[in-house]
């Protein structure tokens, strides 16, 4: 821990803190340090909250792994409930591909074991 009070081990690298900051304005727009700072703050410590929330609903049920139906609850507890419905399309998106890319290595896999 720091003199300012923060634990440094857990914030996001400001490397993709400020990619992901440039991405969401105009391109000629400059970001300070300071704003790439506060950045990186606030969103360490959503994470660590969310998480948090996440790992109380596991250790009740008697659960080592957080899922993201996890997180999607503990954002709906904290009220987050825009963002949870959000990442609950992006989670079914992710899941679909993650199915998707396992579906085509199977294929690959069973054709090289398929004898020529």
């Amino acid at each position: 821990m720091s003199a300012d009070g923060l634990d440094y081990t857990n914030l996001l690298p400001i490397a993709n803190v400020a990619r992901i900051m440039k991405s969401a304005l105009p391109e000629n727009a400059k970001i300070s340090k300071e704003a790439k700072d506060c950045v990186q703050d606030c969103v360490s410590e959503f994470i660590s909250f969310v998480t948090g929330e996440a790992s109380e609903q596991c250790t009740q049920e008697k659960r080592k792994t957080i899922t993201g139906e996890d997180v999607l609850l503990a954002l709906n507890t904290l009220g987050f409930e825009n963002y949870a419905e959000v990442l609950k399309i992006s989670l079914t998106k992710y899941r679909e591909q993650q199915a998707r890319s396992a579906s085509m290595k199977e294929t690959k896999q069973s054709r090289s074991e398929e004898p020529q």
